[in-house]
């Protein structure tokens, strides 16, 4: 229970602060609207070499969600980094919550952050395009994106901690994320690309994730391309918040 209480105090106070201030909410929303209009027309002009049928706005939306779940979840280091120069990080290493409670916490408010930019962005989507994505595949979309950015929240906090400096946190994490975005297929469908593209692509986890909210968005629950994304989503996730647990407990000791 005291667990439970910590993460739920780290999680509020988490929370009041971003609906204080959510400027970072609002323009980590803006980049993949500008996205959706911008390369929504292209996405449309490719549409038939595709396959037939293929709807342009179910090819590019559900890969934004994930974009918004990736560079989202991503940067929040940067927060930590302010709440260390704050002082904030050393009060709460005084108190006698638990250590894991004052990761989870964090990491609980960025999914539904995460969550909430992606029920946006659907949104605009759906009033300006026209996506009329499945019911049951937008929510288990959404539960996707909130797994995916546990696992990478949880991380950029473990090195927030590691790098203490906005300027190492920040080339590191750039020279990380755009290669993973490009390889990820989330701006166009590696289908498009040459087979060399495609083969390094599959190397990316997180270009199976988005495979499979691309078949969520369809409706299509038993492509093979949901239950691969699916698995390596979770399994990739587990595995950063473990490493990033015991890197937080012991940064935090």
């Amino acid at each position: 229970m005291t667990f439970l209480r910590d993460t739920g105090l780290i999680f509020w106070s988490q929370l009041r602060a971003n609906l204080r201030n959510p400027v970072w909410v609002i323009i980590g929303l803006m980049q993949p609207i500008i996205y959706l209009v911008l390369f929504g027309p292209l996405v449309k002009g490719i549409a038939p070499a595709l396959g037939p049928g293929a709807d342009p706005w179910k090819i590019l939306t559900p890969a934004l969600v994930i974009q918004i779940g990736l560079f989202g979840a991503l940067f929040v280091g940067f927060g930590i980094v302010g709440e260390l120069r704050a002082g904030v990080v050393e009060r709460q290493r005084v108190t006698p919550a638990s250590r894991g409670a004052l990761l989870l916490g964090r990491v609980l408010e960025d999914m539904v952050v995460l969550v909430a930019q992606a029920l946006v962005l659907v949104g605009v989507a759906a009033l300006a395009f026209g996506l009329r994505p499945n019911p049951l595949g937008l929510v288990l979309s959404l539960a996707l994106i909130a797994v995916m950015g546990a696992g990478l929240a949880s991380a950029s906090y473990a090195l927030g901690l590691w790098a203490r400096s906005e300027d190492t946190l920040a080339s590191l994490l750039n020279s990380v994320s755009v290669p993973v975005m490009l390889l990820s297929g989330i701006l166009l469908p590696m289908t498009v690309g040459p087979t060399w593209l495609q083969n390094l692509a599959k190397v990316n986890p997180f270009s199976h994730t988005v495979d499979a909210a691309r078949a969520l968005f369809r409706g299509d629950f038993g492509a093979h391309e949901v239950y691969l994304g699916t698995a390596v989503t979770v399994a990739v996730s587990l595995l950063l918040i473990l490493v990033a647990s015991r890197s937080f407990a012991r940064e935090n000791a």
